[in-house]
């Protein structure tokens, strides 16, 4: 009740805790389509978390049809924002091209990003390091290096 107050006043924390409460069924129904809306309505306020939860809607075709490159695009604004979930999950649309050109360079970038972040994404780094040149590697950990988050 309070998180829906707060919501239909435009706080974005509010907005996206809704939609994880619907994307879950806690509390509520588990409803996808109303998941998204709150979502949506977080994430174009600047919300990282609710953010990357969208690009995940539209990577696995919940309560959306599938479409990589919304995800891709949701998961960028997130990672941008330095969310290592998000990071994570793009880097692993890079590894597959999955709306994307493959890129394990850019995979590994975002699969450190995300490491840095806290994430155990180890399986994920010797998975794309076995696909690797050492210069690949090395263009990586370069790239990695400079990233700077970037704003809402």
């Amino acid at each position: 009740r309070w998180y829906r107050k707060a919501a239909d006043q435009g706080n974005a924390v509010a907005q996206h805790n809704l939609g994880v409460m619907y994307a879950n069924g806690r509390g509520v129904t588990q409803d996808y389509g109303e998941a998204l809306r709150w979502y949506r309505k977080a994430a174009d306020q600047g919300d990282a978390d609710a953010q990357s939860n969208l690009g995940f809607m539209y990577a696995n075709g919940q309560g959306v049809t599938q479409d990589y490159g919304e995800a891709l695009r949701w998961y960028r604004k997130a990672a941008d924002q330095g969310e290592a979930l998000a990071q994570n999950n793009l880097g692993v649309m890079y590894e597959y091209g999955q709306g994307v050109t493959q890129d394990y360079v850019q995979a590994h970038m975002w699969s450190n990003l995300a490491a840095a972040g806290g994430l155990n994404v180890g399986a994920l780094r010797d998975r794309l390091a076995k696909q690797m040149t050492p210069a690949q590697i090395a263009e990586a950990r370069r790239l990695t290096r400079e990233w700077k988050p970037k704003g809402k």
